[in-house]
């Protein structure tokens, strides 16, 4: 690849009466490992070009990698594309995981989507496998939790880490998810709560050790909805699936004695058998081979849903910005990693072709208005579709459905 200038800048020094150039590269910082921070590394990597990612995890396998994402064939996938990972993503994606099946509260299946043959519109990845996927070359420092990021330093913006060093950079990107630690020196912004709650388990080998299951869930998601309360399941690869219970309850719902509105009062989240209990009691009158779904999970975890204001935007401050759920944090509805990746792609490629300072500076503040513009809408439907998904009319999930699935 020609040798590109996209992230140089000349700096004068005199030295005995004389004037040298000296070429130096911006120091670009991207606060958080996830799809959006990798997507944007790698695009750039390809561009010639290398930005140093700062994740607080201690090592890629620190914690599990999460579920299974569906990359949209205009937005992930674009993304990917942009990276040059398109081939390598077609080969380790699952096509088939786009089935989609919705069945009554007693079992009764309403709506039983399967993809054609060589259908890649929505084909579903493990995060894990994508993580690895971009991390590639890419220069990742673990174990560096960011504390603050102060803009308009002398030398930068200006990196404060939670062990007590600190460095500067000319661009820092926060791409760190939900509660994250760049915003602040954008944004007095915080996630609020949506009152819905999710309950995530899982359940191992499913094709050998639960057969049944493994039939009802097919080779994508079963998704049931009932009256303020659903419970989805999607297959991920190697037999592994991941069980969602949902429901709308307050934030406090399972530590407070005094409510007594959700499905339990002073329950301990890390009590397995307890929480079971307290589903099974939530899920009540729903199909037996449903609730098999809850009764064989093996460990539950508490995930009440945040998000941030639907139009979430910041005044333009030099040397900062923000990527994916950091920006505009909304409902977990399919657009999430994707809006993330095509931001980080499309941020990297604006970078790459920005010839010095103050057209970095423009690039990037050009980039923030068309993701405003973008994300103002996919936050409106992904907060609405969240509202009929989770409501007291099980009939408005199945309507969403019908609209959003090819006929």
């Amino acid at each position: 690849m020609p040798h590109s200038h996209g992230l140089h800048r000349t700096v004068a020094i005199h030295r005995n009466d004389q004037i040298q150039c000296i070429d130096m590269r911006h120091r670009i910082a991207v606060v958080g490992g996830g799809p959006a921070g990798l997507t944007f590394a790698r695009v750039l990597h390809r561009h010639g070009h290398r930005a140093t990612i700062l994740e607080r995890d201690p090592a890629p396998d620190a914690r599990p990698p999460g579920g299974t994402l569906d990359l949209h064939e205009e937005m992930g996938q674009l993304a990917l594309d942009k990276a040059g990972l398109l081939t390598h993503f077609q080969a380790l994606s699952r096509p088939e995981g786009q089935a989609m099946r919705i069945l009554d509260t007693d079992g009764t299946v309403l709506r039983d989507w399967q993809p054609r043959p060589g259908d890649r519109a929505n084909p579903e990845i493990d995060r894990g496998q994508l993580r690895d996927l971009l991390l590639g070359p890419l220069d990742v420092q673990w174990g560096r939790g960011v504390a603050q990021v102060v803009p308009k330093t002398e030398d930068g913006v200006l990196i404060r880490f939670t062990d007590g060093r600190q460095e500067t950079f000319d661009l820092v990107i926060g791409a760190d998810g939900a509660w994250s630690r760049v915003r602040p020196a954008l944004s007095s912004a915080t996630p609020h709560y949506t009152g819905v709650t999710l309950v995530e388990t899982s359940l191992d080998d499913v094709d050998t050790r639960h057969p049944d299951l493994a039939r009802l869930i097919g080779d994508g998601s079963v998704a049931v909805y009932g009256v303020n309360r659903a419970l989805v399941a999607q297959r991920n690869s190697g037999g592994h699936v991941k069980v969602y219970a949902q429901f709308r309850a307050p934030l406090d719902w399972h530590t407070n004695p005094q409510r007594r509105t959700g499905p339990d009062a002073g329950l301990d989240p890390a009590d397995v058998e307890a929480v079971r209990s307290s589903l099974l009691t939530l899920f009540d009158g729903w199909a037996s081979p449903v609730l098999d779904l809850l009764r064989h999970g093996t460990a539950f975890f508490h995930r009440p849903l945040h998000v941030l204001p639907v139009s979430h935007t910041w005044t333009h401050v030099p040397g900062v910005t923000l990527l994916g759920d950091a920006a505009h944090l909304m409902p977990p509805l399919g657009a999430g990693a994707n809006l993330a990746m095509l931001e980080g792609a499309e941020l990297a490629e604006a970078v790459a072709a920005a010839p010095g300072p103050e057209e970095l500076d423009e690039a990037v503040r050009a980039f923030e208005e068309r993701m405003w513009t973008r994300a103002d809408r996919w936050a409106k439907f992904t907060t609405a579709g969240l509202e009929r998904l989770v409501s007291p009319d099980p009939a408005e999930a199945l309507a969403l459905f019908d609209e959003v699935q090819p006929s």
